[in-house]
């Protein structure tokens, strides 16, 4: 079944003039005549309007967006599924949620970075415009700050892995919560990190805040073995991670033989499905014996998107590998998995989930 947004959180009163109003308008529904006024205004699914773009790098964009009817909030660190129409198809992609959860305005914001093989990045950063209606799926993610927050804190990311980190340092700012905080982030240069500016300028505002910046043009990638030079007091510190499934798992197994596993929290930064840059692969020709379609999928493509992309309609869920929505049973070929970039060449004849793999080399699959 095609995935759809959440259910609007529409005051309880508007909802039953709502249903009155259905009895003298049917065979349409209010919302039908609703949509033509204001598309926010669906009762249906929610929606948000683009309502500006920032960039923030010479390939990463802020979006920010106005939710229709009421917000329900959501925790620092939590990501939202929104649905961009691209060429006349809905796709569906997953991103942290980089704003303070307590913006004045009511604004919420995604931060997108550019990936050319893409489908939907690239329409983000290049092709979207304020103005736009999009649909917003469900808030989810258990990558959260506690309810209580540790008087030490310790962050680490990498590349676009700072997105959901920045949600939390911005709601930490927001309540001066950063008074024992250290953040250390890798980059290409400078001008490659995301939110930079915003961050150097926290270093200024908040005199516990602490920010570290590895540049990897000029230095050699991040190693957890550094902890004990770049911040002494790491194994006191309640950490969050969030970057590159590489860099993670040497954190995580760091961790685990020198420090307390139970302090540290990671968000496992990878590609939205489909169009990643962070796992190295070599694609494929897909070819979907049912229907008789090849399809080219490229480095980081997932068989999924490669059939919607050759004009197939292909059964979906979440797309992001939990609800099984999307298998079909491999004929032939290895695949990637886009989630932790082992290649499998033992699955033919057993059930795949076509959003989380990828061909490594040609495949054949039944559906």
């Amino acid at each position: 079944m095609p995935e759809r947004g959440a259910t609007p959180k529409v005051p309880p009163r508007q909802r039953a003039v709502l249903r009155a109003v259905a009895r003298f308008t049917a065979p349409l529904l209010p919302d039908d005549y609703l949509e033509l006024f204001n598309p926010l205004w669906s009762s249906r699914e929610l929606r948000g309007r683009v309502e500006r773009l920032e960039p923030e790098t010479d390939d990463a964009t802020t979006v920010l967006i106005k939710p229709g009817w009421e917000w329900e909030g959501h925790a620092p660190g939590q990501y939202i599924r929104i649905g961009f129409d691209v060429g006349g198809i809905r796709h569906w992609r997953a991103y942290s949620l980089t704003s303070d959860p307590r913006r004045e305005d009511g604004l919420i914001s995604i931060t997108v970075k550019g990936v050319d093989e893409g489908k939907v990045s690239p329409y983000v950063t290049a092709k979207l415009r304020p103005g736009t209606i999009i649909t917003l799926g469900e808030v989810a993610g258990e990558f959260r700050l506690p309810d209580t927050v540790p008087e030490k804190l310790l962050f680490i990311s990498a590349g676009s892995g700072i997105t959901p980190i920045m949600s939390m340092l911005r709601d930490l700012a927001h309540e001066d919560g950063l008074g024992d905080a250290h953040h250390i982030h890798s980059a290409r240069d400078a001008d490659d990190v995301i939110f930079g500016s915003e961050l150097r300028d926290m270093v200024e505002a908040h005199d516990g805040f602490t920010l570290y910046e590895r540049h990897t043009a000029t230095e050699d990638r991040l190693a957890p073995d550094e902890l004990d030079e770049l911040c002494p007091d790491w194994k006191e510190r309640e950490a969050f991670i969030s970057g590159p499934g590489e860099l993670l798992d040497a954190l995580v197994e760091h961790w685990e033989r020198h420090g307390d596993p139970d302090k540290l929290h990671l968000e496992r930064f990878q590609p939205t499905y489909g169009e990643g840059d962070a796992v190295e692969g070599e694609g494929g020709t897909v070819l979907f014996l049912r229907s008789e379609t090849e399809a080219e999928a490229g480095n980081g493509t997932s068989i999924l998107v490669a059939g919607e992309e050759a004009g197939l309609d292909l059964p979906y869920g979440c797309r992001m590998g939990i609800c099984h929505t999307c298998t079909g049973r491999l004929s032939s070929g290895r695949v990637r998995d886009l989630r932790s970039g082992d290649v499998h060449d033992e699955l033919a004849g057993q059930t795949i989930r076509t959003c989380i793999h990828a061909p490594e080399g040609d495949v054949e699959i039944e559906l």
